[in-house]
């Protein structure tokens, strides 16, 4: 009498296959989440710039949660990232606009890394569908052999 056949190395495949497409789909929500903190970060930038005034005290974090009080000298002099390690002073409004910029670009990767996370998930519905076929013939297999077994 034979065993189920070759299925068992292709589950194990398929498995597998699995797997490695759950922890893209981790990888990219991780990614989203990072995003998202990103995006939070530059609404109270935004919020910051559009209520404060010259003459303003704040604090200014130091790192390693250490803070100095400042005063705002000049508040059309708002220094903003450009990426790639470049810098530029921008008056209020210019500098709100670079950072809603960042927001748009933002919500567009998200996007992106959305539309690929159901792509993902698409592919792994289709993976498990496939193993489950797989598992109901191998089980059909093993029914027929059983009969066949009795009839001797």
């Amino acid at each position: 009498m034979m065993g189920g056949g070759g299925g068992g190395g292709q589950m194990q495949q398929i498995q597998q296959e699995i797997e490695q497409i759950e922890q893209e789909q981790e990888a990219i929500e991780e990614e989203i989440e990072s995003l998202r903190n990103e995006q939070t970060e530059i609404d109270e930038a935004i919020e910051a710039i559009e209520t404060l005034d010259s003459g303003d005290t704040v604090q200014v974090p130091l790192g390693g949660d250490a803070y100095l009080r400042a005063e705002i000298q000049d508040i059309d002099e708002v220094i903003v990232s450009l990426g790639g390690g470049y810098a530029a002073e921008r008056a209020e409004a210019g500098a709100i606009d670079s950072l809603e910029t960042k927001q748009d670009t933002i919500d567009d990767r998200i996007e992106d890394l959305e539309s690929d996370i159901a792509e993902l998930e698409t592919e792994a519905e289709k993976m498990q569908q496939q193993a489950q076929q797989m598992q109901q013939q191998q089980m059909q297999q093993m029914m027929q052999q059983q009969e066949e077994g009795d009839d001797e």
